[in-house]
């Protein structure tokens, strides 16, 4: 499977500033990881720690926040994962469905999803 990286930008709030950067995009992750250097100088704090099984098996318990990030032509809030420093910025699942992106690891880009899954409840009248 190929890999590529995207450009994003990051932010602590919607009107920014945002910090650009390119990405790797890991569908087999589920949140971004970025480096904590960067978070902590776009003021992004911690709000919680997650538990992660690392691609080596090892499970490791990891700082979250809340971001904003700018894909595409698209801005909106997503769950990163505080990275350690020298860490490569990386795009995960959670983001990519939340902004209605796939990957195409052919062309080594982000498309639109031509559908999404949803659920249709049946409502009962009386």
């Amino acid at each position: 499977m190929s890999t590529f990286t995207v450009p994003i930008g990051l932010a602590a709030s919607e009107s920014g500033p945002f910090e650009e950067m390119d990405a790797l995009v890991d569908t087999g992750a589920f949140y971004g990881w970025i480096p904590r250097p960067t978070l902590e100088r776009l003021g992004i704090t911690p709000t919680g720690v997650r538990k992660f099984t690392l691609a080596t098996g090892e499970d490791v318990d990891e700082q979250i926040g809340y971001a904003w990030i700018r894909l595409q032509d698209q801005a909106g809030p997503t769950i990163v994962v505080f990275a350690p420093a020298g860490s490569e910025p990386l795009l995960g699942a959670y983001t990519l469905e939340g902004f209605a992106l796939a990957a195409d690891p052919v062309n080594e880009r982000l498309v639109p999803m031509p559908k999404l899954r949803a659920s249709r409840l049946t409502r009962f009248t009386s």
